[in-house]
């Protein structure tokens, strides 16, 4: 009985509303026609990825992957720009010596450690190598350069052997029109603010939050 007393009490403010078409209800409009309400709801744009007939069930394996290591490392590679951005920038403004510059970037490290030790400890070898690519596309700067200019050749020397033995390269260059067309496909998609939909239509779930410090970020 109360229910049907609040389906008349629905029935009769719909028609009471009929004669301006659309109402705001809840969350949704709704447009009341000879009797008939409709729901109305704007619903945001979702990427589709159209998949290739011609490309082989591995290969799409391997994109899929890609994007899942992609979505994993991209915030640390913008980071790694925004304090190379940082650091240049202090080192050109007070002309460091060679002492004074050594503390610095010894600082520098230490705040690294402290903020990213964990995270990069439970990355995977094949996440490492698309951060190292990534770097290096933000920075315009292979990260074995990075490591030579910012602490010492032998430095770079070491962790190059220590990336070698598991299977990177720290002295490898981004190519965006190349090798790594994917890898900027998925940077364009993402400074577009559509990698979010794209990850979404492969993996039906949000990308994965990685925190970064706001220090780091621009």
């Amino acid at each position: 009985m109360e229910r049907a007393r609040e389906r008349q009490a629905a029935a009769a403010q719909a028609q009471a509303n009929a004669e301006s078409g659309t109402r705001t209800g809840g969350n949704m409009r709704m447009l009341v026609q000879d009797g008939d309400t409709t729901y109305l709801d704007r619903l945001p744009a979702v990427y589709v990825l159209a998949r290739n007939r011609h490309t082989s069930e591995r290969e799409w394996r391997k994109y899929y992957k890609l994007v899942w290591r992609f979505a994993r490392v991209y915030p640390y590679a913008q980071a790694a720009r925004v304090l190379k951005g940082e650091v240049d920038s202090t080192l050109n403004a007070e002309h460091y010596g060679a002492f004074r510059k050594g503390r610095y970037i010894a600082a520098i490290q230490k705040d690294l450690f402290r903020d990213f030790e964990g995270a990069l400890h439970q990355m995977t070898i094949q996440q490492g190598a698309v951060l190292l690519k990534l770097i290096d596309r933000e920075t315009g700067v292979p990260p074995y350069d990075i490591i030579k200019n910012y602490k010492n050749g032998a430095a770079a020397v070491f962790w190059q052997g220590v990336a070698k033995m598991f299977e990177n390269d720290l002295k490898s260059s981004y190519d965006p029109a190349g090798a790594d067309a994917q890898l900027e496909e998925l940077v364009q998609a993402w400074q577009r603010g559509e990698f979010r939909d794209l990850y979404w239509s492969l993996f039906w779930e949000e990308p994965p939050v990685v925190n970064v410090p706001e220090r780091y970020k621009r």
